[in-house]
């Protein structure tokens, strides 16, 4: 059984797959930083319904726009200060939108190949398939709407995401199994 992750390789393992995505998308309007955040939740979360265990064993809090790394603002500072990505700004229907380009190869050797097709699969699903706004709302579950702002919303509680009702009993049984 494989360790939990320590906050260093959980921090390298986050901007590993933010610098995926950001050189996944060759296309920089279709990658803004709403689903910049996103692609790491959403490879999570399919990781953690198939295996059990995250790929990066971040944290996520809710945020206006749905669950957000923890780490994420550091993450990308720390990408863009070693040259790995750019920001760029764009205008998008009158509003400003972060644009984000890979300046080199992302280094993806830390993960298994099955990791890299859950990765692929989140990209593809949040960055090719939804808008900013759709999968922003995809995001915002009975458990995200449950939570306040600034909360944690644990990975294990995407099998109650689904759920008409969540009870407390839901809720401790979601946070037992993260801490396991």
């Amino acid at each position: 059984m494989k360790k939990p992750m320590n906050g260093a390789e959980s921090f390298d393992r986050l901007q590993a797959v933010m610098h995926y995505a950001c050189e996944a998308a060759k296309d920089p309007s279709v990658l803004g930083r709403v689903k910049l955040n996103k692609v790491p939740w959403f490879a999570d979360c399919i990781s953690y319904m198939a295996t059990g265990k995250t790929i990066t064993g971040e944290r996520y809090i809710k945020r206006q726009f749905g669950p957000v790394p923890a780490k994420f603002v550091p993450a990308l500072a720390q990408l863009e200060r070693d040259g790995k990505i750019q920001r760029g700004r764009a205008d998008y229907f009158n509003l400003v939108k972060d644009e984000f380009v890979s300046l080199r190869r992302p280094d993806v050797s830390m993960f298994e190949p099955e990791e890299m097709n859950f990765i692929r699969l989140a990209f593809e699903h949040v960055c090719m398939k939804n808008t900013a706004t759709s999968i922003s709302e995809e995001t915002h579950t009975a458990i995200w709407r449950l939570a306040e702002i600034g909360d944690e919303i644990p990975v294990a509680t995407v099998f109650a995401a689904e759920l008409d009702e969540i009870t407390e009993a839901d809720v401790a049984w979601a946070n037992a199994k993260l801490a396991a």
